[in-house]
Formats: C-alpha cells, structure tokens, sequence
C-alpha cells in the first residue's frame, strides 16, 4: 500500500504552500488536496505559487476536489446546483489545465446539499450532466472523476449518505472515468462495515480515504478495525492510493507512528 497525505486537512500548523515540503519531509512523494484557491478561478499568480510549491517539494499532486463553494461556511460542493453550471464549467477548465501541469488524474467533484425550492429530480439532472462533461474532459488522459457519500448529519443536506446513492449516479452516468471515493471515515458513519463493502466494491473504487471514527482523527484513535480493512484492501484488486485525510490528534509528524506497520 501507498499512502497519499491530504494537505489541506494534514500539517494545518504551516501555511498551505509549506505542506507540500512537509509532507515530502515526512516521507510521502504524492499529497492531495481540496480545492486550494479561495476562487473557483484563481490568478495566474496563486496557479503558479501551487504549482512552484509542489515541484521545490518534490512531491505529486495525486488528488484534487473541484471548487466546492465556501466549505468552512458549510458549503458541499456545486456538481448539483443548477444555478452554479457556468461556475462548474470555468472551474472544470481549471482542474484540466492542473490536470496538464500536474499528471494528477484524480478529481472529487463533491456533490452539494438540496436546494430550497429545486426538485431533488432537477439537481440530479444538473449533477448527471456535469458529471458527463468532466469525465469526457479527464478521459482522453485516463482522468478520473470521483464521487464521495460523505457523514449524515455533519455535512448539511447533503444526499449522498450511502455507497449505493453514490453508485445510482455513477450508473445512470454510465462513464467508466467516473468512480466511487471511498471515504472509510464516512462510510462507517452512515453505517457500513467498511472492509466488507470495499471487498464488494473494490473495482467500482477510484480512490480510498482513511480517518477513524468517531474523531475523524489518525487510525487507532476510533473504532474502526483499520489491521482488517488494510488487509482487505492488499487482497482486493484495487491498486490505487489511499489517502490520509483525517485530523491529526497531536502534531501531524506524530500522527504517523500507526503507518509504520503498514508500510513495507
């Protein structure tokens, strides 16, 4: 197993653009991250310090969410907001040309919360048809676009919740560029044994995330049998990263001593 560190929730004591050396000091050679830019547009000058910060850490860029709105306000993403397709578009143009910078080929669109007053029919219209045009964009370079359930309750109105409300949409979008993140944290959350469903599931998986629950923070500080779903996932057929993307209990650095078994 590889293990991809999430910096946008890892190594908060230093600013965004130190994590990436950080994270490489600590022993990762990929990180990934939610959207970086406070803009679903950013500069050409914010683009470039990303990207000047990756390369002078030596590290890849092996994850990225789309522009999911304002998250520390709540926000979930824009994939089902009808209101937001031009939004989506500019930022789809965006993630493609990272796509190109970075040879990152793994893209979380987060779905978004219901709208007051837009039938839940119409956001998942909206949610299919954005969905159809990324995958057609990352697919020419053997892109991915990711689709996440993420924890009832913590989240908003948020209506992927299950493996199979994310799974129904993957369907009916019926592109084989786009994937199911498995998120342990949530999953097991909303009430799935989450080594069974990832040996159910393992091909129908782009991506697999860890944090522990309850906490969210590193393995071995919740509830779930991380020795087991580790095993499973080395028995599986998935051959992708899995990325830590939980909230460190202590100073990040420290966090780490769980990985050491798990690293060969």
């Amino acid at each position: 197993m590889i293990f991809t560190a999430n910096i946008s929730i890892l190594f908060t004591e230093l600013p965004l653009l130190e994590r990436p050396a950080a994270a490489r000091a600590a022993g990762f050679r990929a990180v990934e991250c939610w959207w970086p830019f406070e803009q679903p547009v950013p500069t050409r000058f914010e683009v470039d310090s990303f990207l000047a910060a990756l390369d002078r850490a030596g590290v890849a860029l092996s994850g990225l969410n789309f522009f999911a709105g304002d998250m520390s306000s709540g926000d979930r993403g824009i994939l089902s907001h009808p209101d937001q397709r031009e939004v989506f578009d500019a930022n789809l143009d965006v993630v493609h040309a990272l796509a190109q910078s970075t040879g990152c080929r793994s893209f979380n669109a987060l779905y978004g919360q219901r709208l007051p007053g837009i039938e839940p029919a119409e956001q998942e219209e909206t949610a299919i048809e954005n969905l159809k045009r990324a995958s057609a964009a990352v697919a020419p370079f053997d892109g991915q676009i990711l689709l996440e359930p993420l924890t009832g309750g913590e989240n908003g109105d948020y209506p992927l919740l299950r493996m199979e409300d994310a799974l129904a949409v993957v369907d009916r979008v019926g592109s084989s560029s786009v994937k199911l993140l498995f998120d342990a944290y949530h999953l097991h959350n909303n009430g799935h044994d989450v080594t069974q469903e990832l040996k159910r599931h393992a091909e129908r998986i782009g991506h697999v995330q860890i944090a522990d629950s309850p906490g969210r923070g590193q393995p071995g500080t919740g509830r779930i049998d991380f020795q087991s779903f580790f095993s499973a996932v080395e028995s599986s057929t998935y051959e992708g990263l899995i990325g830590c993307e939980y909230r460190p209990q202590g100073p990040t650095v420290q966090s780490f001593e769980w990985m050491r078994q798990h690293v060969a």
